[in-house]
């Protein structure tokens, strides 16, 4: 029996998955979603796997069309920019944007997948647990998944299962896949900052905080229960690594020479340390996303890239705003639409791959550095005076929707000026207006904003 052409299997009720199954439901779909985990819901999931997300514009945006952002609004933190933590302990507060309208928000990892994924059984959607998917075929488009006995999908399959894709692993016996993987050589390991005694957070609770230290760091994100979620970065290998730390003596020992303020809000260190696994990151790009009209791979499946731009889950949920919008350019038609997402999308994903990698090492080592910090008084003055103009690259990537490939490409001309600008002065009433306006219109064009 052919499957019912108006029925989509999901694999993956990660973020994504269910995400698109809520939109695609709401255009008439019936879905389903297999899930290699238990209900996270009901089972709890092994700890320190779970990176505090800040969620902005792209993912904003998917939630609204989706018609879930609103009820969003009681697990979200806004953080109005970066607070630097110096080895003395000074504060430098860095805001992210122009004015206070322009945050990210700190939301939880668990309590976002647990709200999407209510959302969807609310819609009717069917979640599968246990089910791990153990092949796809190639030819016939059938995929199958292992609980208790075997069972063999078929029809649309879309798959939302991870930088671990079982769909993109099965994809490589494709004649023509390519697809290159680069495992950063920095390791993580996630922590915990307590809530003061009264339940309200210890540190300025509308922050990211990170202590920079050159070859690593520390960040903290508020939870909405007066906690933060930290993460200790550090090189895999080395005198300074996860490697060489390898005892909780040693772990106390580095954090109290290192984040001497951070240490006792961390009551719970040294049982983090023994607990929590120490995790990898990846860059994964692949082409092609699609077997023929069979399957498609979105989100981290098509394109994992490391956390340090806070774009991995924006990323895949603009990947569902461009696939819905050619859903309801073309209808059901995914000969067409699957070639033609892809198209859309990859050179935008291989972007902010490429963005992630390079905010990594200005967050360890360069935003406690007060050239830098100038520097982005300058760009601030910059966008004031040229605002359809000169666009910081964090803006366009985190407060507008322009496409990440042109925040890229826009992005390295503007650093290449804030450079020359900043070369010689360290005082905004020095800047060369002349200059700079000479160089931005010789430079930039009219910034079309989304």
């Amino acid at each position: 029996m052919s499957p019912s052409p108006d029925k989509i299997t999901v694999i993956g009720a990660g973020l994504t998955g269910p995400l698109l199954a809520v939109s695609l439901v709401q255009r008439g779909f019936r879905v389903e979603i297999y899930e290699r985990r238990p209900d996270p819901r009901r089972v709890r999931l092994s700890a320190g796997r779970s990176i505090n997300l800040a969620i902005s514009v792209r993912g904003i945006h998917a939630l609204r069309e989706a018609g879930l952002w609103e009820s969003m609004s009681n697990i979200i933190i806004p953080m109005k920019g970066r607070m630097m933590h110096s080895l003395s302990g000074e504060l430098t507060f860095q805001p992210y944007g122009k004015d206070e309208t322009e945050v990210i928000n700190s939301i939880s990892r668990a309590d976002l997948n647990a709200a999407l994924m209510n959302e969807a059984e609310k819609r009717g959607v069917k979640i599968h647990f246990n089910e791990r998917c153990i092949g796809f075929d190639l030819q016939t488009g059938v995929a199958r998944f292992r609980n208790e006995s075997e069972t063999d999908i078929s029809g649309i399959i879309i798959a939302a299962d991870g930088a671990s894709s079982a769909i993109r692993h099965a994809m490589l016996k494709l004649s023509q896949f390519n697809v290159s993987q680069q495992v950063l050589d920095y390791g993580y390991k996630e922590l915990t900052i307590a809530a003061g005694p009264d339940g309200k957070h210890v540190l300025e609770p509308n922050a990211l905080h990170i202590w920079p230290r050159g070859s690593h760091m520390l960040i903290a994100l508020p939870n909405i229960d007066g906690t933060f979620a930290c993460i200790s970065f550090l090189p895999v290998e080395g005198k300074i690594s996860f490697e060489n730390l390898d005892s909780e003596s040693k772990f106390l020992e580095f954090f109290e020479s290192n984040f001497p303020d951070a240490v006792p809000l961390m009551p719970n260190l040294g049982d983090n340390f023994r607990d929590n696994p120490t995790g990898s990151m990846v860059t994964i790009k692949c082409s092609p996303w699609h077997v023929d009209a069979k399957s498609l791979l979105i989100g981290d499946a098509a394109h994992a890239i490391v956390p340090f731009f806070g774009q991995g889950m924006n990323c895949a949920f603009e990947d569902c705003t461009s696939l819905l919008e050619l859903l309801d350019r073309h209808g059901a038609d995914w000969p067409t639409i699957f070639p033609e997402f892809e198209r859309s999308r990859k050179a935008n994903t291989d972007a902010i791959a490429d963005l992630a990698l390079e905010n990594f090492v200005e967050m360890r080592d360069r935003v406690g550095d007060p050239h830098f910090l100038f520097k982005k008084k300058v760009e601030l003055a910059l966008e004031a005076k040229y605002p359809r103009v000169f666009v910081p690259k964090y803006a366009m990537v985190t407060f507008h929707r322009i496409p990440y490939s042109v925040a890229l490409s826009r992005g390295r001309i503007q650093d290449a000026m804030l450079s020359e600008l900043c070369d010689s002065i360290d005082q905004i009433d020095h800047l060369d207006w002349g200059k700079a306006e000479s160089m931005i219109r010789r430079q930039l064009t009219l910034l079309e904003q989304v």
